[in-house]
């Protein structure tokens, strides 16, 4: 078993915490890290895994679990934990799971999971959509469709995703998050398999030769992955491809990291924009 078998992999650092009396990782915590990990597949599947599972009717419970040692982490050590669907039967899914140090295997297993009523936890078949993600992923599909157009085609789906990021959880006025600009510029918005919409951000004219990207917003299950970055590339094309020689952007804080490894770079100082503080980003198209 290989890296290179898993197209997810997750990162993580081993704690203190999880280390027992022989100085190594206790045996029962590379389950959770192999929990953990199924978390982020599901990430990179662009499903919610709660809301997903609601809209399906039922939910995954694990019915077996298998774990063989073959090495021992340290405490702060850097381990990926590779995910992968092996199997899809009638009601019952196996997941394969990997914990690498480098390209050193120390842990394998399994985890079998079954598709259940959660009322009544009895078994059900999983349902064809929720395969074919499934199936399409380990393929190598795409997982979510980034759509561009304008507020009368995408204005219900970017508006929710900003309600729900801006006002609802950031607390901005909705009167300052409303504007007239929606109705001109450009929206771009992320859709999963399902057809829920993830992410958006909209582009409009700055200043002549400079566009301008702003109501960038991703759902909060959703954060942590590239659907982010798949909106603003999508977004910079646009830009290209309308003849603007710059982009830039007013970044909260807590995503100048996101905009810094997508190649934008700092302009002057930090300054605060709706109680958040924020720093005036640019690149060149």
């Amino acid at each position: 078993m290989k890296r290179s078998d898993f197209r997810f992999t997750e990162r993580l650092r081993v704690r203190w915490a999880e280390i027992d009396a022989q100085q190594i990782v206790f045996n029962g915590h590379y389950l959770m890290y192999v929990d953990t990990a199924v978390g982020g597949w599901w990430r990179a599947l662009a499903l919610p895994y709660a809301d997903t599972m609601q809209g399906l009717a039922g939910d995954l419970y694990v019915r077996k679990s298998t774990l063989e040692y073959l090495g021992s982490a340290r405490y702060d050590e850097q381990l990926d934990i590779g995910v992968r669907c092996s199997r899809i039967g009638s009601s019952s899914m196996t997941v394969v799971c990997a914990v690498f140090r480098g390209e050193e295997l120390l842990v394998h297993g399994e985890l079998v999971y079954v598709f259940a009523d959660p009322a009544t936890q009895t078994a059900k078949p999983i349902p064809a959509e929720l395969r074919a993600v499934i199936e399409g992923f380990e393929a190598g599909e795409p997982v979510i469709e980034v759509r561009v157009g304008r507020w009368a085609e995408l204005g219900e789906a970017a508006g929710a995703i900003r309600q729900a990021v801006f006002v609802d959880e950031q607390k901005i006025p909705a009167e300052m998050e409303w504007d007239a600009a929606d109705e001109s510029c450009l929206h771009a918005v992320a859709f999963n398999r399902f057809g829920r919409p993830l992410a958006t951000g909209r582009l409009l004219e700055h200043v002549p030769g400079v566009a301008k990207i702003g109501r960038m917003a991703v759902v909060r299950s959703m954060r942590g992955g590239r659907i982010g970055r798949e909106v603003l590339d999508a977004l910079m094309r646009e830009g290209r491809k309308q003849g603007f020689a710059e982009v830039l952007l007013h970044a909260q804080l807590s995503a100048a990291g996101f905009y810094t490894r997508a190649g934008f770079v700092q302009r002057g100082a930090a300054f605060e924009e709706a109680g958040i503080g924020h720093v005036e980003m640019v690149r060149a198209l």
